[in-house]
């Protein structure tokens, strides 16, 4: 922000700067909107980011935040245990959950390998997923992490520690999406379309 705003202004805007997707004018914007709201909505807003913050922590079995010692998706009894879907982070158990066509239960590894980043396996959270079926209840884990180099190879990995175990390990398809067009596909997107078809 220029000189002209006042530094506290410009250190609002800096802090929404710091937030994934959010750049420099859309932080500006946010800060200027912060500046126009009343000093309650102001209040409540902060003291709603220092209670989740408080308050939010990870579920002891599937590592999803929650509020709760264990989460509503791992205390529904409704729920197939036998099936584990793992992801990366808490916002695709949303995105699942929004298809409503999901019945099992997830694990949250919370990243990805990158050695490159410094994420080592020790880093993600294989251990509990590994504690999770070591009691033989599960059938069936779903690798559902991006197709990136950083998905795939955590994918790969965690295969490798599972099979071993007994676990049938599958991978979520690829390929085109649903209204797509074939002249419009890139080269991987057609292939990996290729490779995950399905019978008729």
């Amino acid at each position: 922000m220029a000189d002209c705003n006042a530094l506290p202004l410009v250190i609002l805007a800096e802090k929404f700067a710091s937030l994934p997707g959010i750049g420099m004018k859309s932080a500006q914007r946010l800060a200027y909107h912060v500046m126009s709201m009343d000093e309650e909505s102001v209040g409540e807003f902060a003291d709603a980011l220092i209670d989740a913050k408080k308050n939010v922590h990870l579920c002891s079995c599937c590592q999803n935040l929650t509020e709760r010692d264990i989460c509503p998706v791992c205390s529904d009894d409704s729920r197939d245990k036998s099936v584990i879907c793992v992801v990366e982070s808490p916002k695709d158990v949303s995105a699942f959950e929004r298809t409503r066509e999901y019945n099992g239960v997830y694990h949250v590894l919370h990243g990805l390998l990158s050695p490159m980043d410094g994420i080592t396996p020790d880093r993600l959270k294989l251990r509990e997923l590994l504690a999770r079926v070591s009691d033989g209840s599960v059938n069936e884990v779903i690798m559902a992490t991006n197709p990136t180099v950083e998905g795939d190879a955590t994918a790969m990995y965690a295969a490798s520690l599972l099979k071993p175990m007994g676990i049938t390990v599958t991978r979520l398809a690829f390929g085109l999406p649903v209204g797509g067009i074939l002249e419009y596909a890139d080269e991987v997107t057609l292939y990996k379309a290729l490779e995950n078809r399905n019978c008729m």
